[in-house]
């Protein structure tokens, strides 16, 4: 199966352009005063977003990057089926990973990022 053309991580708030391609929400929340309509979305992968424990432990704080994203890959070792059909769904088109989250540097998009490119 094609690897994503590209992968790309975008704020929910952005709006979504014509070279986003495959569309994907990798919140487990909703994200706040956003509609359906305004995302665009082609999928939301609840599944594949941080355990509700590791998100409220991290608390986008900075200083706990290295731990999150390591311990967030761990999380994700154990899902590879979801990630095979978020590659086979994404059909070499450009990935877009939809985030809320106003950091966006260190959130679980960009984790989710450099594990789809690590692996």
């Amino acid at each position: 199966m094609p690897a994503p053309k590209s992968i790309h991580c975008k704020r929910a708030y952005e709006p979504p352009q014509p070279g986003d391609g495959y569309r994907v929400l990798v919140d487990r929340l909703w994200p706040r005063g956003a509609s359906r309509e305004s995302l665009q979305l082609d999928d939301w992968c609840r599944e594949l977003a941080p355990s509700d424990a590791l998100r409220q432990w991290f608390n986008h704080d900075p200083r706990l990057w290295a731990a999150f994203y390591q311990r967030y890959h761990k999380e994700l070792r154990d899902k590879r089926d979801r990630i095979q059909s978020l590659r086979k769904a994404c059909d070499g088109r450009p990935l877009t990973l939809v985030y809320a989250a106003r950091d966006w540097q260190h959130n679980n998009a960009v984790a989710l990022k450099m594990f789809l490119q690590q692996h």
